[in-house]
């Protein structure tokens, strides 16, 4: 049993690097079983004049090392599991170091490996001390060079960072190709790629006239299909140009799509590393949700040329300054292609699914913490969601002007720089003249504030007193909580549904934005004609959980009168999910006065309104909180009995909406595939139309069948496949072996027919999960795979992975003891799936806590050690 947990780094210890990289320059010798490389540093003292050269390395072998051409003798450096160490180096010197790596060994996809005989890297967070010996932190920035040599037949293509510079021929089959990259940047964005590849190429001209060449490297025969990865490339390059005056800077701009990756894709400078499920995609074989994750994530790697790559992140503690501000980024791309509302409430239902349970359980920390174990899992929800929230509260609070103009102070002041977050926020207090000290505890506080709004309407005085009430519940090692600023967009309308014009202060206006400060604050509204109906956090304005006073038949009215989508979507899903927890049992008949009968004749009044207007739009007021969504909240969940109401729930829906649902369902995809916005909401209406109708049981069968058996897209297949599953018949077999037969040679579909399975609440899920683990294409060492059945079983699957004889958990804990050894950052993300198991009753808790318990006993990675660790702390109170 290994009881030691793994040493912390504190964010208070932070100090400079005594010495600075002046220039690197790295020759590789490929080959899959013993790679050679060359590194030759120039290095010069910056720092403490007696202070030692400490550099990483982890899992390689060294086999030459010299300063200024003379190789140093054995007692003059020592070499020890993490670092090598030379106490003597000089003030400045040529630091010249020859190791050997084994990329075919290397199965935990960090630093250099082979992925379907191509080589591969992948070096955040700190994975190019896997390459060589190297001071691998992100303060450290110098200009790379790169020389590549390989067998040409099998790796025609040697990729790099920067610009291209020479390449040649070699003796004995082999070749070379030298980059440069004229950018300093930390070893985290360094990048090798070598291989055989088909290649779509293409180019951009930038705004000042220079033209950029773009290439996309994909699998043999799959160029056609990063297509739409390139015009969304275009599109993101365009718009930074446009709305943050970002303009490329080198004269290529690379995409390489591999298939065994450890995340969705990789920002290295020029020389972007995608998993393929993120690049590859056509209207047969890629859902529209594909399509738009595409999109999104081909932006938002492009965006951390600016903000993440020009300026990067001081230490790993900032990490969010590079991936909070560039989720905002491409969250405000994605809106201004798309849908508005539905790209931002999109966002908020993934900020609650995932950073509202990560802030509510035992992994809970703050957008900057102050001590973390293991630096690969600080790349969470916290940290990327929640810190793109505090950059909107920060854009609304400060307006648009002086928000720009504190970007463009932080690009002007920092490029080049490893930056801070107060370097970062100072940016802002200049151009708006303020202090942001307050505001400051976003990011060192954890935990989601709880605001309790309530109001009183004075009809003598014509005014409404809204008073704002905050609190945030202990997380662990932050027993006590200050009160956060933020903004809340407020607005109120009369009965009839007219948006009203109110004074607060000096403003005059129909929305006003408040901002809280203290633990309890109250508004006085002027000139209110009559008593209002309020609608509160408009956008979103504040990732905040929200309780007012609203009856249920005031919320249901103002769901079909706000003119913001947001709280028209948000007072339908608080109202199911009071109908849902709370109603008695028994109690789905409606009734004039029912809570039931206000959220049915509330949402049957907003789709049919929706579904011409904005059908996407439409498809989301169908959605009912799940599982997941529901025990959040709630103490000693019972997920069955939370399940069993959810479905009594939705029956109720698709009886009351059954001709619509019908008509919507028996529609048919067009001929040719259209990925337009009409198109995509059409498919996503259809799609919750089979879901529901799925509920009823057989009486809708061949309907889905159909459809499944018709589709033309992927997004309809999936749709009637995953209905299907819910129908207790063979249909989901029959089905299943018709998608397998279709699908079986391409693996990213059959990914998503692994998750369907995964996610099924069908009564053979036990033998369907062991059955799909032991077929001869679930590969353990493919994330992809992994996550299609073992992640989407956890995530998507919350009655069976917290079922109350616990076998859920211990499939999940096999899963992670399998994996760990082949690859840590994967079973550390596996080990997470625990974070909410305190949140259950006691029979779940535990068996909860026997399967972590027998994970903490085991000999796992530090990575997984951590997450279990943490899991396993008391509660915080």
């Amino acid at each position: 049993m290994r009881t030691e947990t793994p040493p912390e780094v504190r964010l208070e210890d932070y100090r400079p690097f005594p010495f600075r990289i002046e220039h690197a320059r790295l020759v590789f010798q490929l080959e899959a079983g013993s790679t050679r490389v060359m590194s030759t540093l120039k290095v010069r003292r910056t720092g403490d004049a007696k202070a030692p050269l400490r550099l990483n390395g982890e899992k390689i072998e060294l086999t030459r090392i010299a300063i200024d051409g003379r190789e140093l003798a054995a007692r003059e450096y020592v070499v020890d599991e993490e670092c090598l160490t030379i106490e003597e180096p000089g003030d400045a010197f040529v630091l010249e170091i020859e190791t050997l790596i084994s990329p075919a060994a290397n199965t935990q996809l960090s630093g250099l490996y082979m992925s379907a005989g191509r080589f591969c890297t992948q070096c955040e967070a700190e994975g190019f001390r896997r390459i060589t010996y190297y001071p691998d932190r992100p303060d450290i920035l110098a200009p790379f060079s790169v020389r590549i040599e390989a067998e040409k037949r099998g790796f025609p293509y040697l990729l790099s960072n920067g610009n291209p510079q020479d390449k040649g021929d070699l003796e004995n089959g082999r070749h070379f190709a030298e980059w440069d990259d004229p950018f300093p940047k930390p070893s985290y964005l360094f990048a090798l790629v070598g291989g055989d590849f088909d290649v779509l190429d293409d180019h951009y001209v930038t705004r000042s006239g220079r033209t950029v060449k773009l290439s996309i490297y994909v699998e043999k025969g799959d160029a056609e299909r990063a297509a739409f990865a390139m015009q969304s490339l275009k599109l993101a390059m365009a718009w930074d140009e446009d709305v943050f005056g970002r303009e490329y800077d080198l004269d290529v701009f690379q995409i390489v799509a591999v298939r065994d990756f450890n995340f969705g894709a990789m920002e290295n400078k020029g020389l972007n590393i995608f998993n393929s499920a993120y690049v590859l995609a056509d209207g047969k074989t890629a859902t529209d949700m594909d399509f738009e994750a595409i999109e999104s994530i081909v932006a938002h790697e492009y965006f951390h040329n600016w903000t993440g790559n020009r300026i990067t992140c001081r230490d790993w503690f900032q990490l969010c300054l590079k991936e909070g501000l560039t989720v905002f980024r491409d969250q405000e791309f994605t809106q201004s292609v798309r849908s508005a509302a539905v790209g931002r409430i999109k966002e908020v239902i993934r900020l609650r699914a995932r950073q509202f349970a990560e802030d509510a359980g035992p992994l809970a920390h703050s957008v900057r913490p102050d001590h973390y174990a293991r630096i690969d899992n600080l790349y969470t929800a916290t940290v990327y969601e929640k810190g793109a929230e505090i950059i909107r509260m920060l854009q609304l609070m400060l307006g648009e002007t002086a928000f720009f103009a504190g970007m463009n102070r932080y690009f002007d002041q920092h490029d080049g720089d490893a930056a801070t977050i107060e370097d970062f926020i100072a940016c802002f207090e200049k151009s708006a003249g303020t202090s942001l000290s307050a505001f400051m505890e976003w990011y060192r506080q954890a935990g989601t504030p709880q605001v309790t709004a309530r109001g009183v309407y004075d009809a003598e005085k014509k005014t409404y007193r809204l008073t704002l009430t905050q609190t945030t519940a202990p997380t662990p090692g932050q027993p006590e909580k200050k009160p956060l600023q933020f903004p809340m967009r407020v607005a109120l309308f009369d009965r009839n549904g007219a948006a009203l014009e109110t004074r607060l202060g000096d403003a005059s206006a129909h929305d006003h934005v408040l901002v809280l400060r203290n633990d309890s604050q109250t508004f006085v509204f002027e000139n209110v004609a009559s008593d209002p109906l309020c609608s509160l956090n408009r956008g979103f304005s504040a990732p905040v959980r929200l309780d007012d006073d609203l009856a249920d038949i005031d919320r249901a009215h103002l769901a079909g009168i706000d003119d913001d989508p947001f709280v028209q979507w948000d007072s339908l899903q608080t109202l199911a999910r009071a109908v849902i927890l709370n109603g008695p049992a028994g109690a789905y008949t409606p009734g004039p006065e029912s809570r039931l009968t206000a959220y049915l004749d509330a949402l049957d009044a907003s789709v049919r309104r929706a579904k011409d207007q904005d059908p996407s739009f439409a498809a989301l007021l169908l959605l009912t909180p799940t599982v997941s969504d529901l025990v959040q909240g709630v103490r000693d969940a019972n997920p069955d009995a939370i399940h069993a109401s959810r479905l009594t729930f939705r029956q109720a829906i698709a009886r009351r909406l059954e001709p619509l649902l019908v008509e919507l369902a028996a529609g048919k995809d067009s001929e040719t595939f259209d990925p337009g916005p009409e198109a995509v909401g059409e498919r996503s209406l259809r799609a919750g139309a089979m879901s529901l109708l799925a509920t009823l049981g057989g009486a809708h069968e061949a309907l889905i069948a159909s459809a499944f058996d018709d589709a033309r897209t992927m997004t309809t297949k999936l749709a009637a496949l995953g209905a299907l599953s819910a129908i207790d018949t063979p249909s989901f077999d029959r089905a299943l072996a018709a998608f397998e037969a279709d699908w079986r040679a391409s693996p990213l579909v059959m990914d998503k027919w692994y998750s369907v399975q995964a996610a099924s609440v069908r009564s053979d899920i036990r033998d369907r999960l062991k059955a799909l683990q032991a077929r001869s294409d679930f590969d353990l060492r493919n994330p992809n795979r992994v996550r299609s059945l073992v992640a989407a079983f956890s995530a998507s699957n919350p009655v069976n992975f917290h079922a109350a004889d616990g076998w859920g958990y211990a499939f999940v804990a096999d899963a992670i003891l399998t994996v760990d050894p082949l690859n840590s950052a994967l079973s550390a993300r596996l080990a997470s799936a625990f974070e909410s198991w305190r949140a259950f009753d006691a029979p779940r808790r535990e068996h909860a806590e026997t399967a972590l318990r027998r994970l903490a006993e085991a000999n796992l990675s530090r990575n997984a050690r951590d997450i279990v660790s943490r899991a396993l702390e008391p509660p915080a109170s």
